[in-house]
């Protein structure tokens, strides 16, 4: 599976990389290391499973369509508005 390169700063780390500009770390570095990215791993699931509860008006044709839409991609409607929600408050989906 070819993994696809989305931004400058990716490219630059994998150009990096294959440049062999990155040293292998190793004994209590590595160790160091390791502990490191598992509680900035920890930190940023703990983060994403927040969940707040809220309540939204809609229209009942936008809710159909909504609940057609999730429906082909396979998930449940409040779902789906979450995720689309998600996609347009991190920069994923144009809303303008």
């Amino acid at each position: 599976m070819k993994t696809e390169i989305e931004t400058a700063e990716e490219l630059a780390l994998l150009q990096s990389f294959e440049n062999n500009k990155y040293s292998k770390l190793e004994g209590d570095e590595l160790a160091a290391m390791n502990a490191s990215l598992k509680g900035a791993a920890a930190d940023t699931i703990k983060k994403l499973s927040k969940k707040k509860l809220i309540s939204i008006r809609l229209l009942e044709d936008d809710i159909e369509r909504l609940k057609s839409i999730a429906m082909n991609e396979g998930m449940p409607y409040q779902t789906y508005i979450s995720h689309i929600l998600h996609k347009v408050t991190t920069g994923r989906v144009d809303y303008r």
